[in-house]
């Protein structure tokens, strides 16, 4: 048995990235500054929402990565395409838009003594 340590996986890379700007290096994602700056979060989360449908086990280590950046590349480039607004991932978002809006209470100046 070798002493030599056995390199960690790419998901074991991802999942210790400090930053967005580390996932797409590790990844090899190009991609522009100010789009990430504006929408990080909402790229990882979405990228996050394609990795929890997939199943790995088993897969070539290579096959992984190159799941792994094709479903990178696409959240971003639904963040390219529209804002993060629009796609409404988060739940303060989503209920911005779900919910009616409620009159505000009307008090007459009248009844305040």
């Amino acid at each position: 048995m070798s002493n030599i340590p056995r390199r960690a996986s790419i998901l074991d890379r991802l999942n210790k990235a400090s930053s967005a700007e580390e996932i797409f290096a590790l990844l090899g994602v190009d991609y522009d500054p100010r789009i990430v700056n504006v929408a990080r979060l909402h790229i990882l989360k979405r990228m996050g929402q394609h990795l929890a449908k997939e199943e790995f086990a088993g897969s070539a280590e290579a096959e992984v990565a190159a799941r792994c950046k094709a479903m990178l590349e696409q959240a971003y480039a639904d963040f390219v395409a529209s804002s993060p607004i629009d796609q409404r991932l988060f739940k303060v978002l989503k209920d911005a838009v779900a919910e009616p809006k409620k009159p505000a209470a009307f008090v007459p100046l009248s009844t305040l003594k």
